[in-house]
């Protein structure tokens, strides 16, 4: 994988301190977060180079898996809430190559393009069949996020429904359908110091329209995008590889990936959309900030080893810290 100087200074560096713990740490969406090499969260959805790459990889992924994209029949009119509200974001924010025009004022009859993939189609809002998809699958084949739509009811949020295709290390099909609060069940320490119970409550209280953002993060071997637990004989041994490997080799092989997550409450349904980016970048193009190796090797330094068995880090993130001290430019 190739990287240019644009990668890093656009990458979402997740660390504002030497040391990581969970936290809600929610802020308001639409303004930019200024670091150490640039800046980073115009946009709610972002666009960028990797814009075809990922999603034909997106596409192989619920090829060889469909399970990835699912929708429990309550939810049908949240995904076609979902679908409308990004195209009306994506035409916004990209006018150049995105348009969506209602047809006609009184019906509800749109055209929507994308010069990028050059689509151009008219479909009725809440009628299938003028779609060649569902909605949900449509929308998520044009914006490189991860989607899944919260219901609530019964004074709780339900994963419903989603296409997610670039998890980290959990898997989509087994949550779907879960609450809010049994799908961070095994997140350590979030239950004792109530993060979980407290996101949820803020969440509950959004309002039409309204959005929020957050940062999550953890370490990825050969920059693959889908590390879902269904796929955990393709990816699990890179770990192995990786710590068995030449020291040398770690800078290119291991990436630090960043997850920014929107959650923005839908105007119509009253379902929350939670948009989850993933962002790649070698350890190798990270300590060409000297900033960010040395935040990032204090940070692993400091990781309790509940959260570094959480996250999957026990094998790589020796490693990790050995490289960022060899080569890496930082003093332990």
């Amino acid at each position: 994988m190739i990287y240019r100087n644009a990668d890093i200074e656009n990458y979402p560096f997740p660390f504002p301190r030497d040391q990581y713990r969970y936290s809600t740490n929610l802020e308001p969406t639409g303004r930019r977060n200024a670091s150490a090499a640039g800046g980073w969260g115009d946009r709610r959805v972002d666009i960028d180079r990797r814009y075809r790459s990922e999603l034909d990889e997106r596409a192989r992924i619920l090829a060889a898996d469909p399970s990835r994209s699912q929708c429990l029949p309550h939810m049908v009119p949240a995904c076609w809430d979902a679908m409308l509200t990004l195209m009306r974001e994506l035409a916004a924010d990209y006018p150049a190559t995105m348009r969506l025009d209602r047809i006609s004022p009184d019906d509800n009859t749109f055209r929507w393009r994308n010069d990028l993939l050059g689509i151009d189609d008219t479909f009725t809002f809440g009628d299938p069949a003028t779609l060649p998809t569902a909605p949900l699958d449509y929308i998520c084949g044009q914006i490189q996020e991860d989607v899944v739509l919260l219901d609530q009811r019964a004074g709780q949020l339900w994963g419903d429904a989603g296409v997610v295709t670039f998890a980290a290390n959990w898997s989509f099909g087994f949550d779907i359908g879960m609450s809010f609060l049994q799908i961070h069940g095994p997140v350590p320490r979030v239950h004792s110091e109530k993060v979980i119970t407290r996101a949820h409550e803020f969440l509950m209280r959004l309002e039409p329209g309204q959005s929020f953002r957050r940062t999550n993060w953890s370490l990825t071997v050969d920059g693959k995008l889908d590390t879902a637990t269904e796929t955990y004989r393709e990816w699990g041994r890179d770990r192995r590889t990786l710590a068995e490997g030449p020291l040398d080799e770690v800078g290119d092989r291991l990436f630090l990936r960043t997850e920014v997550q929107h959650l923005i409450r839908l105007p119509h349904s009253g379902a929350v959309m939670f948009l989850i980016r993933t962002y790649l970048l070698p350890f190798a193009a990270i300590a060409t900030v000297d900033a960010w190796a040395d935040r990032l090797y204090r940070v692993l330094e400091d990781l309790p080893h509940d959260m570094t068995e959480y996250k999957g880090l026990e094998r790589t993130r020796g490693p990790a810290l050995r490289w960022l001290a060899t080569f890496g430019g930082v003093t332990p």
